[in-house]
């Protein structure tokens, strides 16, 4: 009697997610999460909402406080929302929570880590202190952290042309977010000279910002100084918000990193790079946990891949 052959090994059949429930399962997480704080205005997001209600025609440009204003996509966007602009821009703000825990799990999935992995990811983004401290508030970080996403999926996606898109959109949100641009030229993902000539739109933009559309601002200066470092690690609030964003992704993002798999590699360079505007500021002005949340496209990733066989990353 012949030994039974084995049974021939099948491929595994490709994880899918039901996109349209995942979404609206983030965007209810996201809400109940951002429902405490909605719509609140201090300090920076009054300015943003002050820039909105200036779009507006509610107050003179005279009321705006540099640099806010030349941050001008998310308060554009807000103020063509009809309705209350207060709670305009909150919903907006929730809408781009959302949509980057998507584009997120997108990500993850794309680089190849699995379905679970993949919604972990997008949970990472939602369940945490930024999302419940800053994202409420009328601020443009959601936008930034939203184009930020964008840009790692289309990356991981092959789709360089998408991701300068990102990068554009993302530089009108916030100038710092023209670093994206470089990376994406100086790590030869898109051709020398189509990525100067984009680099040069998004510098375009920074400029007719500032010297066409909104005009007449005092002038402002991030001059760095020891008293401003001495003065930030001093200030427990912005430390406890820089450590409560921290707490969590970060450390899984480490332990991570000898996991991930290589599709994932290039992006340490970017981590690092986009590093650079915060560590920047921090010897400026005051910051606070804002500075790790823009990271969090960057770190999330490599936070999915906790618990990983290094010898399954390929």
């Amino acid at each position: 009697m012949l030994p039974a052959s084995p049974s021939p090994i099948l491929p595994a059949a490709p994880q899918r997610i039901d996109w349209p429930r995942l979404a609206a399962a983030f965007a209810l997480l996201a809400f109940l999460i951002m429902m405490w704080r909605w719509g609140g205005t201090v300090s920076d997001s009054q300015a943003y909402y002050d820039t909105a209600r200036y779009l507006r025609g509610e107050i003179p440009a005279s009321s705006l406080v540099a640099p806010f204003p030349y941050r001008l996509l998310v308060p554009v966007l807000a103020s063509s929302i009809p309705g209350d602009l207060r709670n305009g821009f909150a919903m907006l703000n929730w809408v781009l929570v959302t949509l980057a825990a998507c584009l997120m799990s997108a990500a993850v999935l794309r680089a190849g880590l699995g379905r679970r992995r993949a919604i972990a990811a997008g949970l990472l983004m939602i369940l945490s202190l930024p999302t419940f401290w800053y994202a409420p508030y009328l601020l443009v970080d959601p936008g930034s952290v939203c184009a930020r996403a964008a840009f790692v999926l289309a990356v991981l996606s092959g789709q360089p042309w998408l991701a300068a898109a990102a990068g554009l959109a993302g530089t009108a949100v916030r100038e710092e977010n023209i670093l994206l641009l470089v990376w994406l030229v100086a790590m030869r993902r898109i051709g020398f000279v189509p990525g100067l000539a984009v680099l040069g739109a998004a510098g375009a933009w920074i400029v007719a910002v500032r010297w066409w559309l909104i005009t007449g601002l005092p002038g402002y200066a991030w001059t760095p100084g020891l008293a401003q470092l001495l003065h930030a690690l001093q200030d427990l609030r912005s430390l406890a918000t820089i450590a409560g964003s921290a707490v969590l992704v970060v450390p899984l993002a480490v332990l991570g990193w000898r996991a991930a798999p290589r599709a994932l590699r290039p992006f340490a360079s970017l981590l690092a790079l986009m590093a650079l505007p915060p560590l920047y500021a921090a010897l400026c002005v005051r910051v606070d946990g804002r500075a790790v949340w823009g990271l969090y496209p960057f770190l999330v990733p490599f936070a999915a891949c906790f618990g990983l066989d290094r010898r399954t990353r390929h």
